[in-house]
């Protein structure tokens, strides 16, 4: 019960906050021209301030092995490449293929990762998870932009756009940007000298209120765009790419990193984090943003949601049943 309890409170707030933008639409005080034209100001602003923050703060990655990264990184390109024949079967359209096939590879990590790994194995496990957001929500963004460009153009492979549209990604800018400064800060620690970012405090202070509030404003405006009335032309892509999104994805590789191995309970945590949770918020801006069915990516984001409180519960207790918790 209290593992059921914790997977309700982690994607309750989403859907509560998602049901009071579709109630401030209805009631007249926000319009989906507003909403996009707000999803602009998500994906070009707020949620790059807050990537930036999450890799700057990273603490320190000397002292954590780097094998569950790559664990992870290739269980993520393993699903990106399965899932790219899948798509093509659940629907015929172009600019639905990349949204259902993000859906698959790509979680919410970066908004409910680190909390809840912490919920699931304590300050360890949100430390393991800390540095998996370094490596993952790159890897997520690059992989986004690729699968995006891809199917827009009629599923024609052209390099020179995909990596255009990779450089000009404000996300994948701003974790590059944190990196960079996370570099700077290491190089000065290393040479006795304590100064941080952080200490120039009007502009830390402004980012971080700028962090805070691209999570509530991006779900208020994909309650905004939410309609019920396209749930029944979107059925089949909704019912399958959340069941590979919640429930099938995370158990292939919860079971092969556990048949492979050498993972502690707080790389589980990490792991149920990366592959169990809903599809990212962002990922209904960035449909939108490169000409994709952000329609049926708001969908998702919140069907996939809803469905999480009970996977991550299911994982969850398997895994402490199993004495990996």
């Amino acid at each position: 019960m209290n593992s059921f309890l914790f997977a309700v409170n982690a994607v309750l707030p989403i859907v509560l906050l998602v049901a009071i933008g579709y109630a401030l639409r209805r009631a007249g005080i926000l319009n989906t021209h507003v909403a996009k034209a707000v999803n602009k100001l998500v994906f070009r602003l707020l949620l790059p301030c807050m990537l930036f923050l999450n890799v700057y703060k990273i603490d320190s990655i000397a002292s954590i092995g780097f094998g569950y990264i790559w664990f992870s990184a290739a269980a993520i390109l393993v699903i990106f490449a399965v899932g790219i024949p899948l798509c093509r079967l659940i629907t015929k359209q172009n600019d639905q293929r990349g949204v259902v096939l993000q859906a698959i590879f790509r979680s919410n990590f970066s908004l409910i990762g680190i909390p809840l790994a912490t919920s699931l194995f304590g300050e360890e496990g949100g430390a393991v998870a800390t540095l998996l957001s370094a490596f993952s929500i790159p890897l997520f963004n690059v992989l986004a932009v690729t699968c995006l460009t891809i199917f827009v153009d009629g599923e024609k492979f052209n390099l020179k756009k995909i990596l255009l549209g990779i450089v000009k990604n404000p996300l994948i800018l701003s974790i590059a940007l944190g990196g960079v400064f996370l570099g700077i800060r290491a190089i000065l620690e290393k040479h006795g000298i304590a100064f941080r970012f952080s200490d120039i405090k009007p502009v830390y202070s402004v980012l971080e209120q700028l962090s805070r509030a691209a999570t509530p404003i991006a779900l208020l405006m994909l309650g905004a765009e939410f309609e019920l009335s396209a749930i029944p032309k979107l059925k089949k892509q909704i019912i399958l790419a959340t069941l590979m999104r919640v429930l099938a994805v995370p158990a292939a590789v919860l079971t092969v990193a556990y048949l492979v191995g050498g993972f502690t309970g707080a790389h589980f945590a990490s792991f149920v984090a990366l592959f169990a949770s809903p599809v990212a918020v962002s990922s209904v801006p960035m449909a939108q943003e490169m000409g994709s069915d952000s329609e049926l990516a708001g969908q998702l984001v919140v069907w996939t949601t809803v469905a999480s409180a009970f996977t991550i519960f299911l994982f969850s207790f398997v895994l402490k049943s199993a004495g990996i918790f």
